[in-house]
Parts: structure tokens; C-alpha cells; sequence
């Protein structure tokens, strides 16, 4: 059974799976990197996790599996997901699987052991290093204790930037290659702009939205955020105690396809964290990209990762300190200095044209490429 897998590979195609726990419809990064690889030839399958909520799912050049689980959050969530994804991993034929993250990480690890094929960690954040996590003790030392054991016996690995690539390679001295969340290129609209600041991304702990909803108080426009996370519930009731339910929307999730009709009308974009997460401090989001592809101009943390961008050719206004204070004086700074504005927006535009996915997708192939050719190397010799 070890090395049925190679069969396949001799073709030159490669059966992969990819593990998530979130609903796949939202998931822009995850079918950016399916989309390429099945593109590319092989034979790609993600798989997720299915909600009341979930919409149906949209056609993909890649195969699509969402496991419905009992439990909503929390441990059993984890544990029922979990034995559900490897008993669905197990009975499937795969040449690789690949964990996003370490949520589904011990599945993919044991499955790959058992049916001897490469396994290969996205580490897409230092998950144990998110607010929601290591804020928790308890919870920190579970999570942490996954990654001890787990993380040094993948050989395969990339992450979204140089910094937590080099912190994954201290913790395990294991190499990360680096293949950056960017999005696909769009062509330039002239959409006209509309008066409103835009969040994009999970609501979650860490994203100082305890501050940013304050900030709007003497702000002439509209906050309009897409998305859900752990803290959504505490940002509904801060805008209703401060009176703002007229001033900040809230979209929920929204699909990618219709997600860039709000980034591209937006005047400013907001990309936002506390710096008391490791993992937040290092980060590179995703939204970041999506708002310079998009040509608007954000307000963003002067954390390192950000300001080597801004650094090559600024894209917005960069904040020490994300308090309400900070955040105000830069919006209204934005909204108002219309010169400012339009230089920024210019400059995004000339960025999106190698901040690109067309440009980073050439460093996934060669990656799982180099997998495939080791492997069906091994099977020869």
C-alpha cells in the first residue's frame, strides 16, 4: 500500500488533498493555491467543514468535500472534525496531503504515515500565537503540544512571509519555503468611489475593532465590515451602545466574487491588529494585498512585515499605535486630502501589478513540483 501512490504519479499527475475546518466558500486563499495546482494537472481535492449557513457550493476546477459536524465550536468541534477527517483521508487514494494550519494537522500526519506518502504543512499563521490562543493557558498548552509533536515530522512546508518562516525553522529546523497570499490580478475599474471605509477579514479578538468603532464617532462615512469571527457578537453591541448602527455595517461573509465590489469602491481599506500577538505582529493578511490590487489606499499597523511594502512605495498611512486617537486623525487625514488620496491610489495600482497572483503562483508549483519529482525519484532508485 506504501507506494501505491507513485503508480499515479508516473503520469505526471498528482492526487492532492487540502484540509481546512472552515466553510470552503469563503476561503479566497485556499482556492487560489487548488485552482493553480489542478490548472497545472493534478488531481486536487479541498476539503471543509459544512454549516447551517453554507451557501452551495460554486463550480471549481478541483474537487470539493464538506464534512458535516454536530458540534459548532469549541473542543468537541475539534475532536469530531477531526475523527471525521481522518476516517474520510483514510479510505481515500492521494499521492499528498497538505494541513492548512494546525487545526487539522494530526489527520493528515497519521494518514500520511500510514499510506507512506508526503505530507506537507501550510502554515498559514503561528496559530499558537493568535490572541483567541495564547491569551488562553489551557487552551495554549493543548495547541502547543500538537505543534511539538506534529510540526517536526512534516519535511514539507511553506508559510505566507520570511518572518514566520524563520520562526518556524528556529522552533523545528525545518525549511519554509515562502509563497505570499496574494490575490488574482483585476483589471483597473473606474468605478466611482464611494464614501465608505472598509473592513475585510475575520471579526476576531486582536483586531482592535475597540477601537476602530470608537474612531467613527465624529467620522462623515460609512464603516462597512465583511466577515464573522469570535468577536463579532462584542462589535455589534459596542456599535449599538455607541449609536453608530447607522454608520457601521455589517455584511457578514461575504463570496469573493462579490467581495471586490465593496474593496474596489471603498476610499479607504483597513488592515488593523494588536501588537501583543506574536502571530499578529508577524503577519501579512490577506487584505492588505486585496485593497492595493483593488487601488484603495488603507490605514494599516507599523509592523515590520507592512512597512517593508510601504517602504517600496507607500500604499496608505502607517500607525505606530492603532488606539482610537491614531485611527481617527488617519481616516480624516484620508477622507480629506484628496491630493494624498490619489497619490496613494496610484501607487497601489502600479504595486498590483507584481503583488500579484499570477506572479507568486510560479513558486507553488515549483514547490509541490519538487515534491513530486523527489518522491517518483525515490520510487525509481
Amino acid at each position: 500500500m506504501v507506494f501505491l501512490h507513485y503508480l499515479h504519479l508516473n503520469s505526471g499527475v498528482a492526487r492532492i488533498f487540502f484540509t481546512v475546518t472552515n466553510d470552503l466558500t469563503y476561503d479566497q486563499r485556499m482556492q487560489r493555491i487548488c485552482s493553480s495546482l489542478a490548472e497545472a494537472g493534478h488531481k486536487v481535492t479541498l476539503v471543509g467543514r459544512k454549516l447551517p449557513t453554507s451557501l452551495p457550493l460554486h463550480y471549481q476546477p478541483f474537487t470539493q468535500k464538506r464534512l458535516n459536524c454536530y458540534f459548532r465550536k469549541g473542543k468537541l468541534f475539534y475532536l469530531e472534525f477531526n475523527i471525521k477527517l481522518f476516517i474520510y483521508l483514510f479510505f481515500k487514494r492521494m499521492d499528498a496531503v497538505c494541513a492548512i494550519d494546525l487545526d487539522t494537522i494530526l489527520p493528515c500526519l497519521w494518514v500520511s504515515q500510514w499510506k507512506g506518502i508526503p505530507r506537507i504543512y501550510d502554515a498559514h499563521e503561528l496559530f499558537c500565537e493568535m490572541k483567541e490562543v495564547s491569551s488562553r493557558r489551557g487552551i495554549y498548552r493543548v495547541w502547543k503540544s500538537i505543534e511539538k509533536y506534529a510540526v517536526p515530522k512534516f519535511n514539507y512546508g511553506y508559510t505566507v512571509n520570511h518572518a514566520i518562516a524563520h520562526a518556524f525553522e528556529s522552533m523545528y529546523q525545518k525549511k519554509y519555503e515562502v509563497i505570499r497570499s496574494l490575490p488574482t490580478p483585476k483589471k483597473p475599474g473606474g468605478k466611482k468611489r464611494e464614501n465608505s471605509i472598509l473592513y475585510q477579514g475575520a471579526v476576531n479578538e486582536g483586531r482592535c475593532f475597540e477601537s476602530l468603532i470608537p474612531a467613527m464617532l465624529h467620522i462623515d462615512a460609512e464603516l462597512i465590515i465583511c466577515g464573522d469571527g469570535n468577536y463579532m457578537e462584542k462589535a455589534r453591541k459596542l456599535v449599538a451602545d455607541l449609536g453608530l448602527q447607522e454608520k457601521i455595517i455589517f455584511k457578514g461573509l461575504v463570496p469573493p466574487a462579490e467581495l471586490h465590489g465593496y474593496t474596489s469602491v471603498a476610499m479607504i481599506g483597513i488592515t488593523l491588529f494588536e501588537s501583543d500577538s506574536q502571530s499578529n505582529y508577524l503577519s501579512l493578511a490577506n487584505r492588505f494585498f486585496d485593497y492595493i490590487q483593488a487601488g484603495t489606499p488603507q490605514i494599516c499597523v507599523n509592523y515590520p512585515l507592512y512597512r517593508e511594502i510601504q517602504e517600496q512605495s507607500p500604499i496608505g498611512l502607517m500607525i505606530d499605535k492603532p488606539d482610537v486617537k491614531s485611527i481617527h486623525a488617519a481616516i480624516q487625514l484620508l477622507l480629506n486630502d484628496t491630493e494624498l488620496w490619489n497619490r496613494l491610489h496610484v501607487n497601489c495600482v502600479e504595486m498590483a501589478a507584481t503583488l500579484n497572483w499570477e506572479v507568486e503562483k510560479k513558486k507553488l508549483l515549483e514547490f509541490y513540483n519538487g515534491i513530486f519529482e523527489k518522491a517518483s525519484s525515490y520510487h525509481h532508485s
